[in-house]
């Protein structure tokens, strides 16, 4: 039986009871990154937040449709409706293909998420392969009034959808409060109104990126994409959509309102939010000399940093604190991490040595039932970290021989380090956690070796090296994007 599971709901700003659309299943989007930079710190805490919620919504009995998008076309500089692309841009400075880009930066995110163990999203659309769907939506929108086109361009008018839809209700924000912080002199732009937002861009002559519509050649509105892929994949309205708290508003709160005016429903039932990381208290970015990459953090290579830090180390440090909570990192706060992962991580080794005794001088069934109440809570994770230690006292006096297990709790508390530790949070050992890492770099090497023979027509190749993996209970899956793999059931 799926369990009762409490979500703070952004949209109501309030915990709500789950309650799937259709019993059992459930639907939810996240939003990924925009591939033009290495991935970094504020990519690892969605990552890893979205992936607790994806693995307990599962333990919990609950069919999971998990879609993330990756973002390769429309997002301007910015988060606005004029400059240049970002990843024009990169692809400019660097004198590469656009797509070359995407591909290096895309690339380089999946191996951080793996390297912080996050299971893989059910489905990874891209902005770029779903530019059909994108220019229908804007169509609908266009045919139901609450769209205008001027110099093949097309803006959302958001005094027209206000007057039938609220407007702010995902950030609390109304026309005027908004209006009044994004004023623009007249004439400086050709919108009606400053609060308008694209969802159809004119290219101009030095876009790269551009696609034919029934407006000129063009590229959507960053927002645009999401409430196209998400509507493909999980319909009309779905259950669940996270992201950062960065993107309550301008992105989800357009979000809500392309979707309201082409389909005239709301999009999402939950909306969650992850807080921000800031670094010694100031919010982490590039002017300010504090913005750290992933990769900087595995090999210790910053001014900020005195040392590496593993990514099992970097995936408890933020465990450690609620995912709506401020996450400020330092040294000491990683330096405490590392420790109290190991700390528990030897528990979970300690417990295979201990002998059981006839009795127990624990109640480990309420200490279970402690784990699953903070989980259903919000996945209240630094709450089940603080239950957790609790077994680690009780595995630690019972080595020392100050407290007794019985055997049948014994196996109940093994149970619960299994279920919590590894299956839920998803920390394991640098060692399991290396062999992983290195378990996917060699199929990655493989994948390219049989592209590289599809490429060149040797197709009996290609085919040996699937039937190959196949016997190895290794699925090989070729899609738009390339090929992946996966472990059968």
């Amino acid at each position: 039986m799926s369990r009762k599971i409490q979500i703070y709901n952004t949209l109501t700003r309030k915990k709500e009871g789950f309650n799937p659309i259709i019993e059992n299943h459930v639907g939810m989007y996240v939003c990924g990154p925009t591939v033009y930079g290495d991935p970094h710190l504020g990519h690892a805490r969605p990552g890893i937040t979205f992936d607790i919620v994806f693995r307990y919504l599962k333990h919990a009995d609950y069919s999971v449709r998990y879609v993330r998008n990756i973002t390769d076309a429309g997002h301007l500089e910015n988060d606005a409706d004029e400059g240049e692309a970002k990843i024009d841009k990169k692809a400019r400075l660097e004198q590469l293909e656009p797509m070359e880009i995407v591909q290096f930066y895309t690339l380089s995110y999946h191996k951080a998420m793996e390297s912080l163990n996050c299971l893989s999203p059910s489905i990874e659309p891209r902005a770029t392969g779903h530019i059909i769907e994108q220019i229908e939506m804007v169509k609908k929108i266009l045919d139901n009034g609450f769209a205008y086109e001027i110099n093949g361009s097309v803006y959302l008018d958001v005094n027209k959808y206000n007057e039938k839809y609220p407007y702010g209700i995902l950030s609390g924000r109304n026309i005027e409060d908004t209006l009044e912080g994004t004023r623009e002199l007249d004439g400086q732009s050709e919108k009606k109104s400053s609060v308008d937002f694209a969802i159809w861009k004119n290219a101009n002559p030095e876009h790269i990126m551009r696609w034919p519509s029934p407006w000129g050649e063009g590229f959507p509105g960053w927002h645009m994409e999401c409430s196209a892929m998400s509507e493909k994949y999980l319909g009309k309205t779905f259950d669940i959509h996270g992201g950062g708290m960065d993107l309550v508003f301008p992105h989800h709160e357009a979000e809500i309102a392309q979707s309201n005016a082409c389909n005239n429903c709301n999009p999402v039932n939950y909306w969650m939010h992850n807080n921000m990381i800031t670094v010694d208290g100031k919010k982490m970015g590039k002017s300010l000399g504090n913005f750290i990459n992933l990769e900087e953090f595995f090999t210790g290579n910053h001014s900020k940093l005195d040392r590496a830090y593993s990514p099992m180390c970097i995936r408890f440090f933020i465990l450690q604190a609620h995912y709506r909570s401020t996450l400020d990192f330092s040294n000491e706060a990683l330096q405490a991490a590392e420790k109290g992962f190991t700390k528990l991580m030897n528990a979970i080794e300690t417990i295979e040595k201990i002998s059981a005794s006839e009795n127990s001088t624990y109640d480990v069934n309420d200490l279970e039932l402690k784990c699953y109440s903070a989980m259903d809570d919000d996945f209240n994770t630094p709450i089940l970290i603080s239950h957790l230690f609790d077994g680690v006292r009780m595995i630690n006096s019972a080595k020392d021989g100050k407290e007794s297990l019985s055997s049948t709790d014994l196996d109940k508390l093994k149970s619960i380090l299994n279920t919590f530790v590894r299956e839920i949070l998803g920390l394991v050992s640098e060692k399991e956690n290396n062999g992983n890492n290195l378990t996917n770099e060699v199929m990655e090497i493989i994948l390219k070796l049989r592209g590289n023979a599809k490429n060149n027509k040797d197709f009996d190749m290609a085919d040996l090296i699937r039937e190959e993996l196949d016997k190895i209970d290794i699925q090989v899956k070729d899609g738009r994007d390339g090929s992946s793999w996966e472990l059968k059931n």
